[in-house]
């Protein structure tokens, strides 16, 4: 039988009406409040780093990316059904 990893505590002041938002999402979810707010902290983290990612290329490479975004989209069939297709928020 593996032991299971170590848990740290981490302690937070919170508003009792934000406890109780909190409260139902979890229940809603099928969760613990500790499991849905470190879920959502993760996901919050991992956004913040990823929006932070910084990609590193070669001038030409880079040169080849910036050219094929100024170049407009060629005329084909699945353009032309994707400009006619309404949007989901219309």
């Amino acid at each position: 039988m593996t032991a299971l990893p170590k848990r740290e505590t981490l302690n937070l002041r919170i508003r009792p009406e934000v406890r109780g938002v909190i409260d139902r999402a979890a229940k809603l979810t099928g969760k613990t409040r500790t499991d849905f707010v470190l879920d959502a902290a993760r996901l919050a983290a991992e956004e913040a780093l990823l929006d932070r990612t910084l990609f590193s290329v070669e001038d030409t490479a880079y040169g080849v990316f910036l050219t094929r975004l100024d170049t407009p989209p060629h005329a084909n069939a699945r353009l032309a059904r994707t400009m006619r297709t309404a949007p989901p928020w219309a």
